[in-house]
């Protein structure tokens, strides 16, 4: 059983490794749009890496988060290459939900064609055949390994991504969904929930514990059936919801889930939540421009 002193000193093991490893040299950021980030405000780039998830997020002051990296298909290293300046071969973190192909096979890719600060996931092996390529390529690179869990929180230039779930309830789960690491970054502008794959027990779970309101919810599990309860986005009130999702069988997004999504309000007669897809928007990236929030497609 981890005590709160030890989970106390694994974040800020944690905190240190990010702020040593951040190159603190200028960078020249790809810009979009003629339009430009505010300084000190965070910004996120929903990656098209067909059906799968994969976001980036970039913090004040310029320290990136690559959370998952799709299939093992290199499609994460053609969007990475899209949005990121060509000598920009380092990521400060890689943040893997879960251990499931669509969500780290990329990150195979992404350690041989990047320097990367630390490695971190929820502890549990995937079943995956790429896995243990995945975890030979972590040694490889000498990467670090770091377990984090409900109640960590990483902090960064005025930001913070606080983890909601796994619960060790959860992390025990034969679902490996359930297993999700959830994140909740909070921005001096914004809120965004990112939900990896987790379903409607889960999110019944974090309505119970947590103030789960944000102006962007990542949906979960690709926008399955499963998955973006009534009640779970009454509690979250997205002002926008993005669905990391490609061609495949499965019928995601699925239509039900669609109309809770845009069904989604934040206060009685306010328009529902604008929906985007990366099947149909593809690469999108998030900014407040000092005046509102704004999703501009790639």
């Amino acid at each position: 059983m981890q005590t709160k002193n030890s989970k106390t000193k694994k974040s800020s093991w944690v905190l240190y490794i990010l702020a040593a490893l951040l190159l603190l040299d200028g960078i020249v950021w790809y810009q979009i749009v003629q339009t430009t980030t505010p300084r000190g405000s965070a910004e996120i780039y929903f990656l098209d890496v067909g059906q799968g998830d994969s976001e980036l997020i970039i913090l004040p002051g310029g320290a990136k988060v690559l959370i998952d990296a799709g299939n093992p298909d290199g499609k994460v290293l053609k969007t990475l290459a899209e949005v990121l300046p060509p000598h920009d071969r380092y990521i400060d973190i890689l943040f893997m939900t879960h251990p499931q192909l669509d969500h780290f096979g990329g990150f195979i890719d992404v350690l041989k064609n990047y320097e990367v600060g630390a490695f971190i996931g929820n502890g549990r092996k995937g079943t995956a055949g790429a896995y243990p390529e995945l975890i030979a390529e972590l040694k490889r690179k000498g990467v670090s390994y770091v377990r984090l869990e409900e109640g960590d929180r990483i902090l960064y230039g005025g930001a913070e991504m606080d983890i909601l779930s796994p619960s060790g309830h959860n992390l025990l789960s034969a679902e490996l969904n359930d297993t999700s690491l959830v994140t909740l970054l909070k921005d001096k502008n914004f809120r965004a929930l990112f939900t990896a794959d987790i379903g409607f027990n889960v999110e019944s779970e974090l309505m119970k514990k947590y103030d789960l309101s944000a102006d962007i919810l990542k949906v979960g599990q690709h926008g399955s059936r499963f998955s973006s309860g009534v009640e779970f986005l009454k509690a979250v009130n997205p002002k926008v919801a993005v669905i990391e999702v490609g061609k495949n069988n499965y019928g995601h997004p699925t239509p039900s889930a669609l109309a809770r999504l845009k069904s989604a309000t934040a206060t009685a007669g306010q328009a529902g939540a604008q929906v985007f897809s990366t099947l149909e928007f593809h690469t999108m990236r998030a900014i407040f421009d000092g005046i509102s929030l704004k999703i501009l497609r790639h």
